[in-house]
This record gives C-alpha cells, structure tokens and sequence, in this order.
C-alpha cells in the first residue's frame, strides 16, 4: 500500500487560497451538522404528510445518523484512494443532490432513502474536511482555524430546532431540505475552485471488503440499538437483543482483523491509538458528545412538557449559549494561537469541564415553576464551556499524529463524538423515563385519604370547581386528577433534574483523562499539519 511521503517532501498548492477554502468548508460542516437535528421538529408535520407513523417516520432521522456513522471511520480510506479534492467534491454534491430529492420525496421509503445517501455524503464534510484544514494551514493558525471550523459543529445542534420549527411553521418541512440546495452550491464551488490534492501517490492495493462489512454491520447495529432500543424496551425486544450481540461480535472481530499482522490494507487504522493523547482526546469526546447532544435533547423536552415554554421560547433561551460558544472558541483559539499557545490546553480543558459541570449543576435544580430567567444564564455558561473544550481537546488529539495518520484521527474524533451523542440520547431518555417512575412512586406514597394535605388541597380544588359550576361529584373526580398531574409532572421534574446530574457525573469521571495529555511543544499546535 502507498503510504503519504514524509511531511518535508509534501507540496500542497492549496495554502495560498486556504482562507477560501476554510470558508467553504466550514459552510459544508455547519450544513451537515445541522441536518441532524433541524428535521426534529418538522417530523410530527412529515409523518402526516407522507402517512407514516411515529416510529415509521423517525426513521428520518435514523437513517441519516446510521450511514454517517458508519462512513465516519472509512473517510481515511476513502479520501486515499480517490483523493483528497475528488472526494470532497463528491460528498458535497451527493449531498446537494440527496437533500433536493429529500425535499421532493413523497413516500416514506423514498425520504428514508435518500436521508441515508445524504448522512453518507456528511461524513466527508466534518472528518476530511478538518482533517484538510489541518495539512494546508501553517501550525501557529491551527487554533484560530480549528476554532472556527468547531463554532460550526458546536453550534449547529444548538440551532438547528429553532431553524427547523421556524421553517415548519413559517413555510413547509420540504424546505428543511431546500435550504441545503444553495449552501451546498457555495460550498462546492469555493472547494472546487481553491483545494487541490498535494503531490503524494494515492492508496493502492486490496480492498478490505472484509473489514467493511465488519465496520458497516457492528457500528450500523449499534447505531440501531442506541435509536431504537428505548422506544423497543431494549431487551426485551428480540431484534434488541439479536442485534445488539451482532453489533458486539462484528466489532470485537473487526478489531482483531485490522490489528492482524496479515491485514496489509486495514480500512481503519487502530494503531494510531497507541497515542495515549489521541486516545485520552477520543474519550474526552465521548463525553463531550454525551453532554452536547444529551443537553440538546432533555432541555426542549423539559422545557416544553414541563415548564410549557413554547418552541419558539425554547430556541430564544438556547440561543444566547450558541452566540456565546462562539465567543469562548474564539478566545480560546486566540489563546492557543501562535507557536507557543499562551496558556496550557489542559488548563484551559479543566476549566471549561469545571464550568459545563456548574451549568450542569444549576440545571439539575430547577423546579416546575422555573421560567425563563431562571434557565438563560444556565445555558449561557453551558455554552461558553464548550467552547473552551473543542478547540483544546482536538489540538490535544492531533498534536502527536504523523501526517499520513491525521485523516484517521479525524475519522475516530468525529466518530466517538457522534456515538457519545447518541449514547447520551439512549441513555437520558432511559434515565428520565425510569426516573420519572421511580419519583412518582416515592410521591404517590403520600396521597392518599387520610393525609390531611391531600384532604385540605382537595376540599380547596373541588370548592374551587363548585364555584364554577361543576357538580360536587364531578368537582372531587376532577380535583383528584388535578393532584395526580401535580404529582406527575413533580416526578418528571424530579427525573430531568437527575438527568442533568448524570452528565455533570459523566464529565467528572472524565476529568482523570486530562491528564494523560502532554503540554504541547513550542510550534506542536498543528499535529503536524503543515504542509505548504
């Protein structure tokens, strides 16, 4: 197989257009990022328009998220054996063409089709897209760059429910899709006009078909049982369980197969895990994973069932920690800027844990009777947090790669932090559901008959209904399910309380990992990226 020549003897002639590139990047990766979360709220809409279920239609969304996944690891092979700018090309125009036949599809089957085509397409946008960044920019703008390349990916869930309801209300869902059409153009022609291929020979020899397979059906089972395996009851759902114990056994095996000495062409690379920084940063970013699109999923929730913000509501609070994620990446990619970054990354990743870990905290006491006030400043600091994690914790992981291995890195980066969100989803959503029972038992201990509470509230309730006009036999029936709905939606709050304290949990137990990364070495920012 040929390999990438030393850095020294690499010749990319993209460096001189970089900042156009960066531009048209950067568009591609908001753009992906953004379709995993902007048709959310549209589907209730979909689903009735194209006649398909609940369950049927969230398939929208599964499909997309499952060949991302899937393709994410295999970008490195990819993007070796047609080339860096050939590849690129093709994903954005896959995902051009993908999202228009989305827009105009009018089956079930057909939607889903194309949402897989087009969650294929995406892969390329975030892990080869960085992975380019990192080879044609010089080392001392590495922080900058990675900065604002990660606004994108930090923001865009953020954004995305407050587009997509926006678009829904205002126009049709098919425009969720629509709007990928002209961005995708722009993208396409900065990237086809500015990047070209440095002169290295391109991957040859045998395909891994066997590894392939391995990675599609172990990831794309995985996948599955994380999206699915609520709704399911998990376990005991038998297609759960069968694939569940498939997606263990393929991934077990595709481990051993890339490792095997006789693998001469491994579709993923695992010996570069042998960085311990790497693979510190990659469980870093399972957690960060958990906590942004964890996040991203309980608060709407929580804030609609319980707190009865309305959707719009909802988006408005969430904004201001966007625009202020955007902030903290900027300064910390001003900090980390230079060939000497200003301040220890470690330091800078401790501190934006410590501050995600509050935000956390200060979510994880709110009551039934929070408002909006009470929910904003919790979520600006949230955001600020992360962006004071990305751009740190990616300088970490790449700063120890060769740089015929940055391609993989990127891969495995922007892999675990799709599956550490999808983790997270799965595992709140149990978790609250769970919760939510629990606290509801606990409480439900206290009402009953001779409890002088539950007899003051209900005489007051029902004197209340009589006033009004209901008979005193439907007046205490009502005031009993009144108390029950009370009780209820005390348990939830309760339970999502739990939740946000589960992730500042999650990011503790991360914290340790931090360690395990060296500071990096005067003019080390770019992992050896640079390439002109």
């Amino acid at each position: 197989m040929a390999t990438t020549p030393p850095q020294s003897s690499v010749v990319d002639k993209s460096t001189q257009y970089r900042w156009f590139i960066l531009a048209g990047l950067v568009t591609a990766a908001i753009m992906e990022v953004l379709d995993t979360t902007i048709v959310n709220v549209a589907l209730p809409t979909m689903g009735g328009n194209l006649g398909a279920t609940n369950t049927e239609i969230a398939w929208v969304s599964t499909g997309y998220i499952l060949s991302n996944v899937v393709v994410l690891p295999m970008t490195a092979f990819l993007a070796g054996r047609f080339g860096r700018k050939r590849y690129l090309n093709f994903s954005i125009l896959l995902f051009i063409i993908a999202s228009f036949f989305c827009g105009t599809s009018r089956s079930l089957g057909e939607i889903v089709f194309w949402r897989i085509l087009q969650g294929a397409g995406g892969a390329a946008l975030l892990s080869t897209a960085q992975a380019t960044l990192r080879q044609i920019f010089p080392k001392e703008q590495q922080g900058i760059v990675q900065s604002i390349f990660l606004i994108g990916i930090i923001m865009a869930p953020t954004l995305g429910p407050t587009l997509g309801g926006y678009i829904t209300d205002n126009y049709t869902w098919n425009w969720c899709f629509f709007i990928n059409v002209p961005i995708g153009i722009i993208s396409l022609l900065l990237v086809t006009s500015f990047l070209h291929d440095p002169d290295v020979p391109r991957t040859t020899g045998s395909v891994d078909w066997l590894g392939i397979g391995l990675l599609a059906t172990g990831l794309g089972s995985l996948q599955y049982v994380l999206e699915e395996g609520n709704q399911d009851d998990w376990f005991q759902s038998a297609t759960i369980t069968r694939l569940a114990i498939l997606s263990g056994v393929c991934i077990v095996s595709l481990l051993f197969w890339e490792l095997w000495p006789g693998n001469k062409n491994p579709i993923v690379n695992f010996r570069i895990l042998k960085n311990k920084e790497l693979s510190a940063s990659l469980f870093l970013f399972v957690a960060l994973g958990f906590g942004l699109y964890g996040g991203i999923y309980l608060f709407p929730v929580f804030s609609q069932n319980i707190l009865h913000f309305t959707p719009t509501e909802t988006g408005l609070t969430l904004l201001p920690g966007g625009l202020m994620t955007a902030v903290s990446a900027l300064i910390c990619g001003r900090l980390l800027g230079g060939k000497k970054p200003l301040i220890d990354p470690r330091l800078i990743i401790i501190f934006g844990v410590l501050m995600f870990m509050y935000s956390m905290w200060d979510l994880g006491h709110l009551t039934t009777q929070s408002g909006i006030p009470d929910t904003r400043m919790a979520l600006i600091i949230r955001g600020f947090a992360l962006g004071f994690l990305f751009t740190p914790i990616n300088l970490a992981a790449f700063a120890g790669l060769k740089p015929n291995e940055i391609q993989q890195g990127s891969g495995l980066i922007n892999l675990t932090r799709q599956l550490g969100g999808s983790f997270g989803i799965a595992i709140l959503g149990t978790y609250v559901q769970n919760q939510t029972v629990f606290h509801r038992s606990n409480l439900g201990e206290n009402i009953y008959a001779g409890n002088p509470a539950v007899q003051e509230r209900m005489q007051a309730v029902a004197g209340n209904l009589i006033a009004h006009g209901y008979s005193p036999a439907m007046a205490q029936s009502m005031a009993l399910g009144q108390i029950s709905s009370v009780v209820t939606r005390q348990a939830a709050t309760m339970a999502y309380n739990n939740a946000f304290i589960l992730i500042l949990v999650v990011f503790f137990c991360t914290l340790p990992a931090v360690l395990l990364l060296r500071p990096p070495k005067p003019g080390a920012a770019a992992g050896g990226g640079d390439m002109h």
